[in-house]
């Protein structure tokens, strides 16, 4: 169940971590499923024979891991009591290692900075997508979303 933390409490969480996830499963037909949406159907991605020869089997995009990043943090915390909100982008944005399909991958978040921004506040959590069994990270980035009261 994800923490909610009401947007005028949010500057008194600075520096917690919020997670981990649970688990979600990478499979080629996710990877296909992105590649159809997106329109990039590098081989790396979707050509499995091909990737098995050249590199020992497909991996998943890395704009696929960090586009679960949204469903993920839901399951760990939410922003609540705020009038409107959005998603702002992503800072130092870093695909660190690959994600292969049968492999699974979970969201861990730290709350890194609040800072005030046209009348509203622009949160920062330093989101690292973790690898079950791997030391590296698929993903570090801070994470941006504006909310205002």
């Amino acid at each position: 169940m994800p923490k909610n933390i009401p947007l005028a409490e949010v500057a008194a969480r600075l520096g917690e971590e919020f997670g981990p996830s649970g688990w979600v499963d990478i499979t080629q037909a996710l990877i296909n499923d992105f590649a159809r949406v997106t329109g990039d159907h590098q081989w790396m991605h979707v050509d499995v024979e091909r990737a098995t020869r050249e590199q020992g089997g497909t991996i998943a995009h890395g704009l696929l891991i960090a586009c679960l990043l949204p469903q993920l943090q839901e399951e760990i915390m939410h922003v609540t009591d705020y009038a409107s909100g959005f998603s702002y982008g992503f800072d130092k944005l870093r695909f660190t290692q690959p994600v292969r399909p049968g492999q699974r991958v979970r969201l861990r978040q730290v709350l890194s900075s609040v800072t005030p921004k046209n009348g509203g506040q622009l949160v920062t959590l330093r989101s690292t997508v973790e690898i079950d069994a791997e030391a590296r990270p698929a993903l570090v980035a801070d994470y941006v979303a504006l909310y205002y009261a």
